[in-house]
This record gives C-alpha cells, structure tokens and sequence, in this order.
C-alpha cells in the first residue's frame, strides 16, 4: 500500500513539457503546482498578453462604426435613424454569430495558429471602412454589409478566451480571464477617444478624413498577426472534443449562463456601441469636447469604466464566489437603470454621465463574475468537491471551454439587441425611457435566476459557484 507521504510526492511531480515545431506544447499541465511555478507561469503569461492585443484590436475594429455614424452626416451621408442604428447593431449580430464557430477553431487549429488569422482577418473590414466611407455616393446597402465585416472583430473575443482557459490553474482563472477579456473590451475606450482625433488629420474645414478610421489600425494589426507568430503556442491538450461540445450544447447550464451574459457582457457591448449616438440625441451640446481640432466625445468614459471593472468582478468572484457578485452586479445594473430614467427629465448632462458610469462599472464587475461562474459550475457537475479551486480532468476543461464559446456568443447577442431596442424606443416615443423599463425587467428576472440556481440552498450548486 502507498504510504501519505508517497502519495503526496507523486502528485506533485511535473510532466517534462515537450516544445514541438510549429510552437506546439505537450504535457501542459497548470494544476500542477510544480510545473506552474516553473516553466509553466511565464509561458502562460506570454500567451495571454499577446492574446490580449489581439483581442483588443478585435475589439477597435468591431466598434469601429459606432463612432463612425455620428460623423457620417458631415461627411454627406444622408441616412435615417433606423438606418443609423442598423449600422450600429450589424457588426454585434455578426460579430456574436461567429463566436461559436471561432470558439471550436482554438482547438482544431491550435490557439496560436487560430490568432494569426483571426488578426489577419481584421484587415478586411478596417480597410473596406476606409474606402466605403470616402464616398457619401456609397449605397446602405454596401455600408452595412461593410458594418458586417466587422464582425470578424467580435468573434475574436471567444476564441481567446476559450484557449486562455487552458492555461491556466482554476485558482487563477478569474483573474486571467478577467484581465484577457478586460484589455479587450477597452479597445471599445480607446477606439471611442482615438478615432475623432486621427480623423482630423488631412481634414478640410468641417469634412473630416473618417477613412482613416479604419486605415489607421492596420500597421497594428500587422503587429498582432506578427506577435501571434513568434511569440504564442499551441497546446496540444487543446483538442477538439466533440463529445465534450455536444454535452455542453446540452447542459442545461450552458444557456442559463448564456442568458446571464446577455445581461451583463450583453449590456456592456450595446450600451458601449449605442452611447455616442445616444449622448448626441439627447445632450447635442456635449456630444464633443475640442482638443485642437479632435472633437472628443465622452462615451469613451463608459467603456474605460465597463473594462477596467472587469477583472475586478473576476477577482471579487475568485474570493467571494462568482454568483454572490452576479447578483450584487445585476442589483446595481437595475438600480442605475431606473435611476437614468428619472433623471432623464432633468436634462443635466454630467448626471446622466455619472449614472451611465455606475451602470457601465457593473456591467464590468458582472462580466468578470459570470465568467468565473463558468469553470466552477462545469467543475462542480462533474464530481469534482472543491470545484471553486479545481478546474476537474481535461475532458472537463474541455467541456467548460466549448461552453465559453457557446455563452460568450449567446451573451454577444445584446450588443444588437439593445440599440435595436433603444432605436425602437427613440422612433416610436421621442424617448429612451421605454426601452430602458424595459431592461430593469429584465435585470430583475436575471436576479431571480441566478439566486435560484446558483444561491438556492438545497441546489446541488448553490454555494459552490
């Protein structure tokens, strides 16, 4: 019989990692703590800052036309207010439909190799933008298949995530996670305070140069495509498992955590898409701040906040348990929504932003706390006791990646739905008001899911995500 001490010694003993051509690993083991804290830490590190630039210029690229509607009319542009928002919503719906396919590309091609295209693959529609914009003779119907490249931007936020969960240890993935998805989701920030400078340049008079929108993000994406190749890897533990997809297309909590994205990643990528356009229907007098010859516009506030919060609702999920930060997130959520209808009347800009602000910070934390909640819940269903802190077998891991994939484009889904909905609400009404009752229900109903099957005492999972 194995003595305790033998037992212990055993576990702890690293796999020899194996570095094959093509940058491949084999053995990649981050539950293991020796090889974590030897080789293992540093290369996941590395991974996870590339994939993070190449999320975050996904991003750019997905928002790209929120910003650029609002400059489309001094540009000769003569488009109606549901053609606006058309334009603002495509890129989401596009962009939330190729995550899924993109989330099983990691394993089929390796998460290294899939990055350098899913990078590449950004060039078409930053350079369509360009020429499309620099002719107002340009037809809606072309704009917005053009809007719907830039979809390609949105899918790239699966497939990072899906490989950087196999990284790294459970105890660390909420943090990882939060931090990859964070650099990503404040490309919508730096999209928001870059473009309307970089447009200004070869500007005459009051018509801006807004190919450069999509012109200028291209040496940066070359960038990426080469910092994917020479600096990230492929794990070959990382396979394709089907069977390990199709249980997870099956899990029932594959789409309640998928309708919960929609609540929080879902109101952060709408309200991030729609505020620009938003700010300049109701408040025309402070949709631009000058900097020299850049009119800056402060929707960028909404989507720095929303992003930089992120990792921090991972990391208050790591401590206190992801499902208690849900509900503390989607409370404030609901809390912020009314009061934006309330204040509304009172037609005071900074009030307005300052609400926006907070609705924004809980977005992030929920973003961060939903996506902690994933690897514990798949843990937890698959027998394993300690499921905050232990991530199960490699066919678990597998499983809880497929249904990263699964819910992250399920969540996506509201970055078309809540401008969609919110230009309903302008069109018919003069006013945002409706639209926004309308997503307090819903925060509401998000609550009481997630305190059912996640906080319920006597749920197999209550207490444990």
């Amino acid at each position: 019989m194995t003595s305790a001490p033998e037992a212990v010694s055993a576990t702890t003993v690293a796999p020899a990692l194996v570095h094959r051509p093509g940058r491949w690993i084999d053995n990649w083991d981050p539950e293991n703590h020796v090889q974590w804290e030897g080789e293992g830490r540093p290369i996941a590190q590395r991974n996870l800052r590339w994939s993070i630039f190449a999320e975050f210029l996904g991003f750019i690229v997905w928002q790209l036309w929120s910003i650029v509607v609002v400059q489309l009319p001094a540009a000769g542009f003569t488009f109606d207010i549901g053609q606006t928002f058309w334009l603002i919503s495509m890129p989401a719906l596009v962009g939330a439909t190729l995550r899924l396919p993109y989330t099983f590309l990691v394993p089929k091609l390796g998460g290294r190799n899939w990055t350098i295209i899913s990078a590449a693959l950004l060039l078409i529609p930053a350079i369509s933008l360009g020429f499309a914009v620099s002719n107002p003779e340009t037809p809606f119907g072309v704009m917005l298949f053009i809007a719907a490249l830039a979809g390609f931007g949105g899918g790239n936020f699966a497939s990072s995530m899906s490989n950087i969960n196999f990284f790294f240890p459970q105890r660390e993935k909420g943090y990882a996670l939060g931090l990859n998805a964070a650099g990503g989701n404040i490309g919508v920030s730096v999209a928001q305070i870059v473009v309307p400078i970089v447009i200004t340049i070869g500007a005459i008079g009051a018509t801006k140069n807004i190919a450069l929108a999509g012109w200028f993000w291209i040496p940066f994406i070359l960038i990426a495509i080469f910092g994917a190749y020479k600096f990230m890897n492929n794990l070959s533990n990382a396979k394709a498992d089907f069977a390990a997809s199709a249980a997870a297309l099956r899990d029932p909590h594959t789409w309640i955590m998928s309708i919960l994205y929609i609540g929080t990643f879902g109101s952060f990528i709408g309200f991030a898409g729609v505020f620009p356009k938003v700010i300049s229907t109701q408040f025309p007098e402070f949709s631009n701040f000058q900097i020299g010859a850049a009119g800056i516009t402060l929707a960028f506030l909404g989507a720095l906040v929303g992003s930089v919060s992120r990792p921090f609702g991972g990391k208050l999920a790591d401590r206190f348990g992801g499902a208690k930060i849900t509900v503390f997130a989607f409370t404030a959520m609901a809390v912020g929504a009314l009061a934006v209808v309330l204040t509304l009347p009172l037609a005071n800009f900074w009030l307005f932003l300052g609400v926006f602000l907070f609705i924004f910070a809980a977005t992030g934390i929920g973003n961060g706390s939903t996506y902690r909640m994933i690897p514990s819940i798949f843990s937890a269903r698959s027998g394993v006791a300690d499921a905050h802190n232990n991530s199960g077998d490699v066919g678990t891991v597998r499983k809880t990646s497929a249904a990263i994939g699964i819910i992250s484009a399920i969540g996506a889904y509201g970055g078309f739905i809540i401008p969609q909905v919110l230009g309903a609400s302008l069109g018919s009404t003069g006013s945002y008001a409706t639209a926004i009752y309308g997503f307090v229900g819903a925060y509401v109903v998000f609550i009481a899911m997630t305190l059912f099957f996640y906080m319920r005492r006597g749920s197999k999972l209550g207490q444990r995500v």
